[in-house]
């Protein structure tokens, strides 16, 4: 750095009444003493001179040392500068600022979040540069991201990094959530996503609408498949479908006859599937009476039975 004396001209005033300077935007983040601090260090500064210049860049834009420029003022000093030649502005002034301030681990996050956002510099560097912790920053960029106006809150210190965080991430949450629900609106119904858009039908109604869509071609699938299947069994009678576009029924009362229709259908397999395993459990029966037509004993077997299991049983001593 060089000393000078004076600082170059500039037409943008900073805030807080600070002298007609422009101010980095990193350095721009940490907030101005309050008017005691302000008066107590211009008092300082009257009786002891200023120990620290006020750091300018090579174009004159103010680096750090905004609260001795504006107690110089006060003061009726003559500030003193310097010049910072190096590259890397944004960590002079995090070096210089962050922990020598009256702030709290959350104002010092925040701001640090906020260097980051207008810099080539990653929340991961910072930490490790600064022993910030990085869970407390990556936090602090949560609330930049998805609440910025709590941000400024953390910033000057009026709210808690932890009661923004909490709140940011909730924010979050309802946002991921209602998008997710609109790119389900429109996968499944872009007409009604244009009529949200458009402001012609609101979201809740939109939804309440796609979910009526969705349900009613469930049930309307539901009974084409029960339909299909019973054709495919033999059935000749008109389909649940026909009827519900008939206006005879409707899908509530198809999707019932179809459920119906599936348990007795289901019912049938398993008492048919029954019947079969105890006849093949018992196939050596049917086998001895094959191996002995027109005896006594197989007469005095067969003529015990009722017709119906008498006939069965004359059919399967004739294919075995």
């Amino acid at each position: 750095m060089t000393a000078t004396q004076q600082p170059p001209t500039s037409t943008t005033a900073a805030d807080n009444k600070d002298p007609v300077l422009k101010i980095h935007p990193a350095a721009d983040l940490f907030p101005m003493l309050d008017r005691d601090e302000l008066l107590d260090l211009a008092d300082s500064i009257r009786t002891e001179g200023q120990h620290e210049p006020i750091v300018l860049d090579s174009d004159g834009v103010l680096l750090d040392g905004r609260n001795r420029l504006a107690a110089c003022e006060v003061a009726g000093v003559e500030p003193r500068f310097t010049t910072y030649t190096g590259t890397d502005h944004v960590r002079l002034i995090m070096s210089g600022n962050l922990f020598r301030r009256h702030i709290s681990k959350g104002q010092q996050a925040m701001i640090t979040a906020m260097a980051c956002s207008v810099s080539e510099h990653s929340l991961r560097d910072q930490a490790k540069h600064h022993g910030l912790s990085l869970t407390r920053l990556s936090n602090a960029a949560t609330v930049l991201k998805h609440a910025p106006h709590l941000a400024e809150q953390v910033r000057v210190g009026t709210l808690g990094l932890d009661a923004a965080y909490n709140a940011a991430r909730e924010q979050r949450d309802r946002t991921a959530a209602l998008k997710a629900q609109y790119d389900r609106l429109r996968e499944h119904a872009p007409d009604l996503a244009a009529q949200v858009t458009e402001g012609l039908l609101t979201f809740e109604d939109a939804t309440a609408e796609l979910d009526e869509r969705l349900e009613t071609e469930r049930l309307r699938q539901y009974v084409i498949d029960a339909d299909t299947l019973c054709h495919a069994d033999g059935d000749t009678t008109p389909p649940l479908a026909e009827l519900v576009e008939r206006g005879d029924i409707t899908w509530g009362q198809a999707q019932q006859r179809a459920e119906e229709f599936l348990a007795h259908r289901q019912d049938t397999i398993d008492r048919a599937q029954h019947a079969l395993q105890l006849i093949a459990e018992n196939w050596t029966a049917v086998q001895d009476l094959a191996a002995r037509p027109g005896t006594q004993l197989t007469r005095d077997i067969l003529g015990g039975l009722a017709p119906e299991v008498r006939f069965l049983a004359q059919r399967l001593i004739t294919l075995d």
